[in-house]
């Protein structure tokens, strides 16, 4: 099930904390429904994945340590705790909100399609997780009725996650080597010069999407201040340190490790954090 992954779903957040409702109790229970339900579905879909690859994880230096490639975890139990999870994932969802049912039904369909098709197909494979991280931010806004939200939120996860994927697919070529198109069978289609330009696209268009959300969101601009736009050096620093770590220090193949790991990292988001959220909730109260 992958607890270390579940970090991912944080982002279902997003809506309440750029919409100004962090501290609304209501919203704030929840969206920690709705995470705990996406941490469900996630986990579905590893133990599905680790199903149909279980001969190719066996190959993979890390991978053959899980569960099920290592075989600690039979795979007809392994088929029966997907089938229970997904009806009490769903269920729960539906009585929630249809829409938010709706959502992680996509999310499990695309993921589904990931797994048995999307994943050998090259380019549509990162654009499939990517979706995923964009499904999630959908999540927390049909969960809670949001005021003021920014669709430049929406383009803004997509590019970071597409950062983050492509950087991940370029530290497993470099891993792998010649067994990386045994394990992962797109990476026999990618090279490092495409994954590279891949990845300066997109980290640029992240920073510019970024600034653009500074200066456009509706939230920020009720609260009446431009200050949002000092959070961008931290965004900057964060992009430049995973480059660097990507790079210099040969990480990134599991990106969920660097950020539970790298303490810069995690400084720099947490600063990041602490200073959007004092800008959108504590910045109008002393004007």
């Amino acid at each position: 099930m992958r607890p270390k992954q579940w970090t991912k779903n944080v982002i279902v957040y997003a809506g309440i904390v750029f919409d100004g409702q962090l501290f609304n109790a209501d919203s704030f229970i929840r969206i920690t429904i709705g995470f705990i339900l996406l941490c469900l579905i996630s986990s579905t879909i590893y133990i599905i994945n680790d199903i149909v690859d279980v001969e190719s994880d066996r190959q993979h230096p890390k991978k053959r340590f899980r569960a099920i490639p290592s075989g600690q975890l039979p795979i007809p139990l392994a088929i029966a705790a997907a089938v229970v999870l997904i009806i009490v994932t769903l269920g729960i969802g539906l009585t929630m909100s249809r829409l938010f049912a709706a959502v992680l039904l996509t999310y499990l369909i695309i993921h589904l399609l990931y797994s048995f098709v999307l994943k050998h197909v090259v380019i549509l494979d990162v654009l499939a997780v990517t979706a995923g991280f964009v499904l999630r931010v959908i999540a927390g806004v049909v969960l809670v009725e949001v005021q003021a939200f920014s669709p430049w939120l929406y383009a803004n996860t997509a590019l970071l996650a597409l950062f983050l994927i492509i950087g991940k697919r370029r530290q497993e070529l470099l891993l792998l080597a010649e067994k990386a198109g045994s394990v992962r069978v797109t990476l026999d289609s990618y090279n490092l010069p495409l994954l590279d330009d891949m990845l300066r696209m997109v980290t640029t268009a992240t920073l510019v999407a970024y600034i653009l959300y500074t200066i456009e969101a509706p939230s920020i601009l009720l609260a009446g201040t431009n200050l949002a736009l000092l959070t961008v050096p931290f965004v900057l620093y964060g992009l430049f340190r995973y480059l660097y770590l990507i790079h210099v220090k040969g990480e990134g193949s599991a990106p969920d490790e660097v950020l539970l790991t790298d303490r810069p990292l995690q400084i720099a988001i947490i600063l990041w954090g602490l200073t959007f959220v004092g800008i959108l909730y504590f910045a109008p109260a002393m004007r």
